[in-house]
């Protein structure tokens, strides 16, 4: 949120995606919509759409859901890629075009989506162009054994979500992003990861590497890491924490690789041990 990108949450049913993004729109204070993707749903229904108004007797736009500032995407593969498609000028630029006029998305705007990687019937899966506006994939996992059984006994009793307080304010949450991106970067670092980015594409077993779009997102996250950590400088280590979540899926495996049981995740940490950290 600090990078000012947007979050794919891929990782099986009941985990908690949906709670996450709840969350993360409670305690930030910011204002909160969900769209729940079906197969039957019409990019409209996702941007607005003019409507006829009876008393002025002119066409008025009905803003969509998403025109929020955080969106829960949810099941984003359910949907059939035009639709999907809706929210790549949302996400990119900050704005939606209907109807011949753009019109400006509040601010911060955050997609938090989720997507269930285990079905297959009904879904549709996401088009490279779209995958690449996500900031981070991310996967949640199942909790440790402690944790999890602590989380049964506070969701059957008194679920944690009804006393969460909001700590900050959209105004903060502008604020901390300014800040994230002012964070100073060594040019070793940013050649570091150039590096990165190079060795992803000269590796026959990627179809396609790392483009500077991905960089500039390893960058941002980086930054923002960095600002979490009360520094105001990048190292070298920021960018080796976020690689895996941001780089790994924007890169296309090769075939012979993926039937090898290669991954865009094993392949970027394999870049990390293979590319020479700056001193």
């Amino acid at each position: 949120i600090l990078a000012g990108g947007h979050v794919l949450l891929e990782d099986l049913p009941g985990l908690g995606k949906t709670l996450i993004a709840r969350s993360f729109a409670r305690v930030l204070g910011l204002e909160f919509a969900r769209i729940q993707f079906t197969p039957d749903l019409l990019p409209s229904d996702v941007t607005g759409a003019p409507l006829y108004d009876q008393r002025s007797a002119e066409m008025v736009f009905r803003p969509g859901p998403v025109f929020t500032q955080l969106l829960l995407a949810d099941e984003i593969n359910r949907t059939p890629p035009k639709t999907q498609a809706a929210l790549l000028e949302a996400m990119a630029e900050g704005q939606v075009s209907v109807d011949g006029q753009s019109r400006k998305l509040p601010a911060p705007f955050v997609v938090l989506a989720t997507d269930n990687p285990i079905e297959y019937e009904g879904t549709y899966p996401l088009p490279e162009a779209q995958l690449d506006r996500f900031m981070l994939r991310v996967a949640i996992g199942y909790p440790p054994l402690p944790d999890e059984a602590r989380m049964l006994t506070e969701q059957t009793s008194d679920p944690p979500l009804e006393s969460l307080q909001p700590v900050a304010s959209a105004a903060d949450v502008r604020g901390l992003s300014a800040a994230a991106g002012e964070i100073f970067v060594e040019e070793s670092v940013n050649r570091y990861v150039v590096a990165l980015l190079r060795h992803t594409r000269s590796d026959a077993r990627l179809y396609l590497g790392a483009s500077p779009r991905a960089g500039i997102a390893l960058l941002r996250v980086a930054k923002a890491r960095a600002l979490a950590d009360g520094r105001g400088f990048v190292s070298p280590d920021d960018v080796k924490a976020v690689a895996d979540p941001v780089l790994a899926h924007r890169l296309i495996v090769a075939p012979e690789a993926r039937a090898a049981g290669l991954t865009g995740g094993d392949l970027v940490r394999e870049t990390l041990e293979h590319t020479p950290v700056p001193v």
